[in-house]
């Protein structure tokens, strides 16, 4: 249902694989939730990969059969879904999404809380909630107007219509677009990398995009500072510092 494959020490893919659509069930969701927590809690945690078994689907969204069989199911499967949506928020390192096919509904929540999302050429995208007697989490939607701007949010979520790769690359949703054979190589490439910078760094930049547009100015200084006070002190960032310094002085000197 949910494959865990430790790619190394810093990197993991985890896999839905739920035939036909890989429909996120509640433990499925539930899985989701506490593998990120868990990871979360490693002193050296991991970048982490998210993707869908096979080339047709990432994820149908959620399994609608789960609540039309019993409508008291709902709200306990909602708000499992909306803690998985706070662990992909919170997680402190990179978050990545391989999107292998049609990323709809609940699916497409969870490509929105990546750093980065890399997709095959078929991917498509959309919210058909609003055609199916249902609506998306509000924690989602609000990440669909921060992510992609109120009008494209409007545009997915009232008309319920699905959008290709290359559409949703424009709308800002997919930061690249690459051939099916390629996306597990290309999407790990880029989990490596973002995963050699400065995880503390990585982290800070993550919490205040999270928590910026609910700060004041007044929080926003503080958090300025309080985050200044922690890297300078730190011995890596001034490492890191030090090796800038050198490098401009070498360059001003060539």
């Amino acid at each position: 249902m949910l494959r865990m494959d430790r790619l190394s020490t810093t990197l993991v893919r985890l896999t839905i694989d739920r035939p036909p659509a890989n429909a996120l069930s509640l433990d499925l969701i539930q899985a989701l939730a506490d593998d990120l927590a868990r990871f979360g809690e490693e002193a050296d945690a991991p970048a982490v990969i998210l993707t869908g078994a096979g080339e047709r689907f990432f994820s149908a969204g959620g399994d609608i059969r789960e609540i039309t069989a019993r409508a008291d199911a709902a709200i306990p499967r909602m708000r499992a879904f909306h803690r998985l949506l706070v662990a992909l928020e919170g997680y402190r390192c990179p978050l990545l999404c391989a999107v292998n096919g049609y990323a709809v509904g609940g699916a497409l929540e969870l490509v929105l809380f990546a750093d980065h999302v890399v997709a095959s050429e078929g991917a498509r995208f959309g919210f058909p909630e609003i055609n199916h007697g249902l609506l998306p989490a509000a924690k989602g939607m609000r990440q669909a107007m921060n992510r992609l701007g109120r009008r494209a949010a409007e545009r997915l979520l009232y008309s319920g219509d699905l959008v290709s790769a290359q559409e949703a690359q424009a709308m800002g949703l997919v930061d690249e677009i690459v051939g099916f054979t390629d996306l597990q190589d290309r999407t790990c490439a880029v989990a490596e990398t973002l995963r050699l910078k400065d995880m503390a760094l990585f982290s800070a930049i993550k919490r205040t995009f999270t928590d910026a547009p609910r700060m004041t100015d007044e929080e926003l200084e503080a958090r300025t500072l309080g985050d200044m006070q922690d890297y300078l002190n730190r011995g890596e960032t001034a490492a890191a510092r030090e090796r800038f310094l050198q490098r401009k002085a070498r360059q001003q000197h060539d």
